[in-house]
């Protein structure tokens, strides 16, 4: 059974929808995003244990706080690509951000590899269910590009503006996929 849950975002974001398998959290997402297509939105409403947690953690994090806790999450087809990628992601502290190409030459050391595709790692970025939580939207363009965000773009600037970063480093391309 799934189960979905309504959290209340501050001004300035868009709210967001949890999915639950009864004891773990599923989904997290902006509502009306590109990822809602990604989760179960048509199921039964009810106010889980988890549902409860997470949304302490989201209050805190939305005070501008780091939360100390993870709410407890299970991730569906999660390939050992994409649990590294989620790792590194991770470790991406409150208020910083990496960029596609630093994940891909992380993981190419760890592998031994030459290099390693930064298209492949925004791949694995792209396919995260758990969004803020699994802090995604940390990642960006090596040029400065706040691409590829499927929470939105108005989201995604939200939320590093949110943790202060410096965000004369970052633009908003005209055209591709995080529009």
């Amino acid at each position: 059974m799934v189960y979905k849950w309504v959290y209340k975002t501050p001004d300035g974001f868009d709210d967001m929808l949890m999915n639950s398998d009864g004891e773990y959290l599923t989904g997290l997402w902006f509502i009306g995003s590109r990822d809602a297509s990604k989760h179960i939105v048509d199921c039964e409403e009810k106010n889980l244990p988890i549902f409860k947690e997470t949304s302490k953690w989201l209050d805190i994090y939305f005070s501008g706080k780091n939360p100390d806790f993870t709410p407890k999450y299970k991730i569906k087809n999660l390939t050992p690509f994409r649990e590294e990628v989620s790792d590194i992601m991770n470790s991406i502290p409150f208020g910083e951000t990496l960029t596609y190409n630093d994940i891909s030459k992380m993981i190419a050391e760890k592998r031994g590899l030459k290099r390693m595709s930064s298209q492949a790692v925004g791949g694995a970025v792209g396919w995260n269910p758990i969004c803020i939580i699994i802090p995604c939207h940390r990642v960006v363009g090596s040029n400065g590009s706040l691409t590829g965000y499927g929470g939105g773009i108005k989201n995604k600037v939200a939320l590093l503006t949110h943790e202060q970063n410096d965000m004369s480093k970052y633009f908003v391309p005209k055209k591709g996929t995080a529009l």
